[in-house]
């Protein structure tokens, strides 16, 4: 069992750049775990935006962040981030961060995931 809290949500300018911080709380562990940060917008679906395995480091990165978002992890801190640049008004959301433990592949869809963090707002306006 793993609880996750995300940071670094805001407000930007577009082309502006943010990054999201998904953290173990108390020190938990992220070892062994896959975890993937999702998004979503009011009125719209939920809509998977970079997954991470830490067994294998496989990366998925949707089309729509491809070459702007980029997911790492730093193990030592337990702590996964999203590095989101040249950011768009579409990219406006609520960013969750979501972690599935010993899975043999790399999830991309929420379902799979079996923790959740509280959410962070990011929004992208002039």
């Amino acid at each position: 069992h793993v609880q996750l809290v995300e940071s670094g949500g805001g407000l930007v300018q577009p082309g502006e750049s943010l990054t999201l911080s998904c953290a173990g709380s108390g020190g938990d562990s992220l070892d062994g775990y896959a975890v993937g940060w999702f998004r979503q917008a009011p009125g719209k679906e939920r809509e998977g935006v970079s997954c991470l395995s830490s067994i294998d480091s496989i990366t998925y990165s949707a089309s729509s962040v491809k070459g702007r978002f980029t997911i790492s992890s730093n193990n030592a801190k337990n702590t996964v981030y999203l590095q989101m640049d040249s950011l768009k008004p579409e990219d406006t959301a609520v960013y969750y961060c979501l972690a599935a433990y010993g899975l043999g592949y790399l999830p991309i869809d929420s379902y799979e995931y079996d923790y959740w963090g509280q959410g962070t707002q990011v929004t992208v306006s002039s």
